[in-house]
């Protein structure tokens, strides 16, 4: 888990990240605030395959800044700490085009670079960017990855992702949503069912527009107890925690008295979990 964060600056947690990792080769979902220092903190950490840059392939779960801002990070330093390759991305209707507009935007970084005396030389700042909207969306020896659509509040598209890899375990990321029927149904006894979260205690203090919208945008702890209760998930990670002054024992203890009887857990910042 390299950010588990919110929009809300936190300095002990980065934006949202998590790196799924087969057969030592790394699979990005989201890319929040530092997420390229995160991941060179778990490497340095000996968490094995988590360097910066063996990342080749990350997936986004929908467009919102504190999902997408370390996207330039990590398109760019992820070249220079040794991707040899082009970054492939995946993500919702905007993608490709956000991809294109960070090239534009670092035009000068890349000419320096690859016209200067840098001896390291290639077109590994490439994006190789894919709209995607549901359905399998990545396969290669070690994953199958498949986009499901969730709701998110005024997004067209958001996205969670099911994980199944080579040794057939599954890994479900929920990204921003409400609750969703296509969660519980990618995960179906999945072994990480890893999901967004928010207090639903904390949320009656707070002012009724911001009450509208979380509501409409993102899953209560009461509404996760009696999703995750559904989809049967062998272990239940909380993360893009709303605690809003709370903390990670009162989040597990909403889920408890909602009744969820399972294995859970609120994420912190490179934690590893399996």
């Amino acid at each position: 888990m390299l950010g588990t964060g919110t929009p809300n600056p936190d300095p002990e947690r980065s934006g949202p990240a998590v790196l799924v990792v087969v057969n030592n080769t790394p699979y990005l979902f989201d890319a929040g605030a530092g997420v390229v220092r995160r991941a060179e903190q778990a490497n340095r950490a000996g968490v094995a395959g988590t360097a910066p840059g063996r990342i080749g392939a990350a997936f986004l779960t929908h467009l919102h800044s504190d999902h997408t801002v370390g996207l330039p990070d990590l398109i760019h330093t992820g070249r220079i700490a040794g991707r040899k390759a082009p970054l492939q991305l995946f993500g919702p209707p905007g993608t490709s085009a956000m991809a294109g507009h960070l090239a534009k935007a670092f035009r000068e970084d890349i000419r320096i670079r690859e016209e200067g005396l840098e001896p390291d030389k290639g077109n590994w700042w490439k994006t190789v960017a894919r709209n995607v909207t549901g359905g399998e969306v990545y396969r290669d020896s070690n994953v199958v990855v498949t986009a499901i659509p969730v709701p998110h509040a005024n997004w067209k598209t958001a996205l969670a992702y099911r994980v199944v890899g080579s040794d057939g375990r599954v890994i479900v990321i929920s990204g921003d949503t409400g609750p969703s029927d296509g969660i519980v149904k990618a995960c179906d006894g999945c072994d990480v069912l890893v999901h967004e979260v928010y207090s639903a205690e904390r949320l009656k203090a707070r002012p009724a527009d911001w009450q509208a919208y979380h509501r409409g945008a993102h899953t209560s702890t009461v509404e996760l107890a009696a999703l995750a209760g559904r989809a049967r998930p062998k272990l239940l990670v909380l993360y893009h925690q709303l605690y809003w002054g709370g903390t990670d024992e009162e989040l597990l203890a909403e889920i408890r008295a909602a009744g969820y009887t399972g294995a859970v857990l609120s994420a912190r910042d490179l934690a590893v979990y399996e």
